[in-house]
């Protein structure tokens, strides 16, 4: 059974359809936070989509592809945090290199290589250039491999999102091109819907305008016709340009893109809801193997503690959500910073510092987001107010953000970091006891977490898929970053033994890249120790 459709207690959304979140409300929030994943301004991808349904209405298509268009240029990039670890390898800020390769042409090199050139001398200066230009010269093959997995990735969240395979479809042939010289490759033309035309033109449209005026825009369209963008798409935009441009040009980005949502979006059912703030949970996780599977572990021992200190059901139920939805921002976070093995300097601590704040700001939006934003966003408060980002005193917080700050601690505790390898549970509550006498968590809280964490591990663990006990602990290595030899060294297993497995696993998953691997191993809840 999936641990998507086990919630762990009463969940229920806002019973009055005025106020209640719609699948639109969760997947804008999920567009501001890909915004805040790209390192590009808040709000792009909504004025991506207003351009995007300006265009379908001038090219006329029909309801049903109208509809695709709405949901496509929101969830274009939702496979994008899987790609971070591996350019931030290569190119050092990865949230430094969307912005300035996006309005390129990948496919020219006199366009991708001097700004790959620009960027590896700024974030690996003198002696460090060379070495990092080795890198980037050996991965090169591997980026398409890449561009498969967060295809892969892509597929199976916008499936639980509850989308069919039409929209699935639409958002994994999105990274291809008119010409063929896409990611990962083998689509081109004809091959290409009429809505992933239609997002891919208005995206480079917007893209465009960023760095230059209109004057050079319309140029540069006029230049990739027929070669990134499909003919059709972009003779529609060159013979009025100005209607489909004044798209964006509102007084509230976020009101026009909500107000354009399909009539036929009406609110979430409680299982439907709940899958969404799991398919954010793992798109935030996603972005470094010492983070998969965070979300998830802490929303449920919160939710667990909440109830062990006999809180209201509501509060549970609220303290799991805020759970599952807390470290969205940290995907506007460098993966550099979080996979840093030494001690973080001053910049990162305040890069890390904003992660909460990110959280806040995409979740800011409808109210019974914005609800789930303000306690979630908490996670990091602490009682003498040396917490961040708000620096919140004991005064101003209420039992569920103790509840979920004590619960985020401990997990993160038992969970391993670049630095440090994962605690035991009794070395975690020693810790987190400890913070409890230097005045900063909750006693109560604490012990709640605690308790709720040694219950947990005693509760019968799902089969899943007919795994193994051994496929699980080679998914389980395999989804922390672990290559095929440290997988073999680990379980005193030989490599070749290892790798058989590995394929096992992706054989009864139904996936073909360790990226996808890795989302099944978190969508099931198969990532935590047997026991606590």
């Amino acid at each position: 059974m999936s641990a998507d459709v086990r919630p762990p207690g009463r969940i229920r959304n806002d019973p009055d359809p005025a106020t209640a979140l719609r699948l639109a409300d969760v997947v804008v929030a999920l567009s501001l936070a890909t915004d805040v994943g790209l390192g590009v301004p808040l709000e792009s991808g909504l004025r991506i989509c207003l351009l995007s349904m300006r265009l379908a209405e001038a090219m006329g298509l029909p309801d049903d592809q109208t509809r695709r268009v709405y949901y496509l240029a929101l969830l274009r990039h939702i496979g994008c945090t899987v790609r971070s670890e591996d350019m931030a390898n290569l190119l050092g800020d990865e949230l430094m290199a969307s912005p300035r390769f996006a309005p390129l042409d990948m496919a020219d090199p006199r366009q991708f290589l001097p700004a790959a050139m620009r960027m590896l001398r700024e974030q690996f200066p003198g002696a460090r250039f060379p070495p990092a230009l080795v890198r980037m010269m050996v991965n090169a093959r591997a980026m398409n491999q890449g561009a498969v997995a967060m295809c892969e990735v892509a597929q199976m969240l916008a499936d639980r999102l509850g989308f069919d395979g039409v929209v699935q479809l639409d958002i994994t042939s999105f990274p291809e091109r008119w010409d063929g010289k896409g990611m990962p490759g083998g689509k081109k033309g004809e091959d290409l819907s009429p809505p992933v035309r239609v997002v891919q033109l208005a995206e480079g449209i917007a893209l465009l305008l960023h760095v230059g005026d209109e004057a050079s825009a319309l140029a540069a369209v006029r230049a990739r016709r027929g070669r990134m963008y499909a003919p059709d798409a972009v003779d529609v935009f060159l013979c009025r340009p100005g209607d489909v441009l004044s798209a964006a040009e509102v007084g509230s980005v976020w009101d026009a893109v909500i107000e354009a949502a399909p009539a036929d979006d009406g609110p979430l059912d409680d299982l439907r809801l709940d899958a969404s703030l799991r398919v954010m949970a793992d798109f935030a996780d996603l972005k470094s193997r010492y983070l998969v599977g965070h979300s998830r572990g802490v929303a449920r021992l919160a939710a667990d503690a909440a109830r062990e200190a006999g809180m209201p059901e509501a509060d549970v139920a609220a303290v799991h959500r805020a759970g599952l939805v807390h470290d969205l921002g940290r995907v506007g976070v460098s993966t550099s910073v979080w996979a840093k093995r030494g001690p973080l300097s001053l910049d990162d601590w305040e890069k890390v510092r904003m992660h909460s704040y990110y959280t806040d700001r995409i979740l800011s939006r409808p109210e019974a987001l914005h609800r789930m934003g303000t306690l979630a966003s908490t996670h990091h408060e602490r009682l003498d107010a040396s917490g961040y980002f708000r620096s919140l005193p004991a005064n101003q917080q209420p039992p569920a953000a103790r509840v979920l700050a004590a619960a985020d601690a401990f997990h993160a505790m038992t969970e391993p970091r670049p630095h440090r390898p994962a605690m035991t549970p009794g070395e975690a509550a020693r810790e987190l006891r400890g913070e409890v006498e230097a005045g900063r968590l909750d006693a109560d809280a604490t012990e709640a977490a605690v308790a709720a964490a040694g219950e947990r591990g005693r509760r019968r663990r799902w089969q899943v898929a007919g795994l193994t006990a051994r496929e699980v602990e080679v998914l389980r290595l395999a989804a922390r970053g672990a290559s095929i030899r440290e997988i073999a060294r680990t379980l005193v297993i030989a490599p070749k033994t290892a790798d058989a497995h590995l394929q096992h696993i992706y054989t009864k998953a139904g996936v073909s890249t360790r990226a996808a691997a890795t989302l099944f191993a978190m969508q099931h809840d198969l990532l935590e120790p047997p026991s606590v």
